[in-house]
């Protein structure tokens, strides 16, 4: 049984949460926000844990994952996954069409959780989120092929050649990273409020 407390940190992301935002949302007010990014696209390697909607299957996913990083404790591979689909959803709910009601905090929260990620595993800040994907699933496919030496070729172009071994030891020992998590809680219960709504904006509402 899931813990009730993770419940209500889904349904009841803290107050600093928001209040964090307001910098981010205030360059944006100025014109100077995050650039908008193209769409990407899953590669073959990533798995949608037997659901058929990709971009629902890595909400709540990742969403359980940076809530609990102690539920993959010892799986690299997993833990690949879960930096690979907050990479996803950092651009899939900014840019796709079908989330145009999503509370439109959430990608300038997700952006945030993304360079805090990239930060704590040492990943290319500059890298492009499909490169960054297709890195991250490739290594988890190889890791989970028992192929350690093709996941460190696989995490290579984004952490250099030093940095690899590394980024798979701490993928391991997954951290807690607020920023990333409370993102990914945002983007779950803007779901569900869309999934109320018959997909209309629910906008910020807390």
């Amino acid at each position: 049984m899931t813990d009730p407390s993770i419940h209500h940190a889904l349904r009841h992301p803290p107050r600093r949460a928001f209040l964090s935002l307001l910098p981010v949302l205030a360059l944006a007010a100025c014109g100077q926000g995050l650039p908008r990014q193209d769409q990407v696209q899953l590669p073959e390697t990533a798995r949608s844990d037997g659901l058929t909607d990709p971009t629902r299957s890595a909400i709540l996913s990742a969403s359980y994952v940076f809530a609990q990083p102690a539920s993959i404790a010892g799986d690299a591979a997993a833990g690949a996954e879960a930096l690979a689909r907050l990479e996803y959803l950092a651009v899939e709910l900014d840019v796709g069409p079908r989330w145009i009601g999503m509370d439109p905090l959430v990608p300038l929260a997700l952006a945030q959780g993304r360079a805090e990620a990239r930060a704590a595993f040492g990943l290319d800040p500059a890298a492009s989120p499909q490169r960054a994907m297709d890195g991250l699933y490739g290594a988890a496919a190889a890791l989970r092929a028992g192929d350690r030496d093709r996941a460190i070729a696989a995490l290579t172009p984004l952490t250099g050649t030093a940095g690899a071994a590394p980024a798979l030891t701490r993928l391991a020992a997954f951290p807690s990273l607020p920023r990333a998590t409370e993102a990914l809680a945002r983007a779950r219960i803007g779901m569900h409020r869309m999934d109320r709504d018959g997909g209309r904006s629910g906008l910020w509402r807390s």
